[in-house]
């Protein structure tokens, strides 16, 4: 019985809960809690001054900008926007393309509302297809009926079967090279322009996309082949395209396009190639300077300080442009350029190609029958040493023909 009551005793004491005296604070420990206490009711007093502070340095921001017509970027302005009252002044600011102040390193965030990225997204979606189209249409066109009216414009006095160098393996290399990068920058730039109207609904969106895709990289990439032939041509060639006095009896008699047996004086290029070569050199320059400046964006701000430049001579153009509107800019320039380019070099190739007989193969093979260099290029013809054909006499550079029998 005893052992039973200790048992239950033990047991007992075991569950019964444990009770713990709390301590008692010291004086240093009241000390730290009550200084803590102030200093998180400090903390929150100053965050809620600094919260007004700026709020108040936002509303002047707002109300200087109502003031003074400018337009300043805060940090909290959206949620602000219920407390401005409707301002057209400030509306038509932002509209106009207006820019503020942003703290961020994108400057073109500068710009709240980009209107000119309306204005060149209706440029290039609705009036650059449409003039390309009439452009191509147009020399595409013109070509076709002077080709009903006129013929292949042949030579008078047939081949002679003997040829004559006219340009060497460096000149028709360079030629080619300029001449297929080109062709491969025409092609890929009309699929941007009409691919999706034109091409897409014959291949499919997945074809399209893929063709696309990879017509853009060798956009980019051929445009570097582009420059070095430019360059080549100009050294090869700029000698020999300077003008020169023939040259006006040449463009007054119209070339001897409009007109059977009439032949122009002309030297190894007559004026209408070197109108052709000086073009191709300065607008290829053009087009493959905006092409840098689209393929490295926000690098280059050439409007600017053209504007700037223009507007020494009267003009009153706009220079504080934002990095949006030069690369919007460049991309108008280079498209119309780009266009421009392709209008002219159809003509080139109709000319050297099925519009005149024998021109082909002086970049096909480097060589000319000795009638057609006669024929087209007389002086230079002289200067090689070749006898022109009883019947027509030796061309002076005035265009007069004097007999040789």
């Amino acid at each position: 019985m005893t052992g039973l009551l200790r048992s239950e005793s033990v047991r007992a004491v075991r569950c019964a809960p444990r009770y713990r005296m709390r301590p008692q604070r010291t004086g240093w420990q009241r000390r730290r809690w009550l200084c803590g206490a102030i200093a998180t009711a400090v903390t929150a007093h100053l965050a809620i001054l600094s919260a007004g502070a700026e709020k108040a340095a936002a509303d002047r921001k707002i109300s200087s900008a109502h003031q003074g017509g400018a337009v300043r970027l805060v940090r909290d302005l959206p949620g602000n926007v219920w407390e401005i009252p409707s301002d057209p002044e400030i509306w038509r600011f932002l509209r106009g393309g207006g820019r503020g102040i942003t703290t961020v390193p994108d400057r073109k965030a500068e710009t709240l509302i980009q209107s000119s990225g309306q204005r060149w997204r209706a440029f290039r979606n609705d009036q650059l297809p449409l003039y390309g189209k009439w452009g191509l249409a147009g020399m595409s066109g013109l070509l076709a009926l002077f080709f009903a009216i006129r013929g292949r414009i042949r030579i008078a006095a047939w081949f002679s079967g003997k040829a004559v160098l006219r340009f060497r393996s460096i000149e028709r290399f360079t030629h080619w090279l300029l001449a297929t990068s080109f062709l491969v920058l025409a092609i890929t730039g009309l699929n941007i322009l009409y691919g999706r109207d034109v091409i897409k609904p014959l291949i499919g969106y997945t074809a399209f996309a893929e063709v696309t895709a990879y017509g853009k990289w060798l956009h980019d990439f051929t445009g570097f082949s582009f420059i070095v032939g430019l360059i080549l041509i100009l050294l090869l060639w700029a000698r020999d395209n300077m003008p020169e006095r023939c040259d006006l009896v040449w463009l007054a008699r119209g070339g001897g396009l409009f007109s059977r047996g009439v032949h122009p004086p002309a030297r190894r290029f007559n004026a209408g190639q070197k109108i052709i070569f000086w073009f191709v050199v300065l607008a290829g320059a053009l087009v493959s300077f905006s092409g840098l400046s689209l393929l490295f964006p926000f690098t280059l701000k050439p409007f600017s300080e053209i504007f700037a430049a223009l507007n020494l001579f009267g003009y009153d153009l706009p220079t504080d442009l934002s990095p949006l509107e030069e690369m919007q800019l460049t991309h108008a320039w280079h498209a119309v350029l780009g266009i421009v380019m392709i209008v002219v070099i159809i003509a080139h190739i109709y000319l050297g190609s099925i519009g005149m007989e024998g021109a082909f193969d002086a970049m096909a093979t480097g060589y000319v029958d000795e009638n057609w260099a006669l024929e087209h290029h007389p002086l230079w013809a002289q200067e090689l040493g070749l006898d022109a054909p009883a019947d027509r006499g030796k061309m002076s550079e005035n265009g007069s023909s004097s007999s040789t029998g």
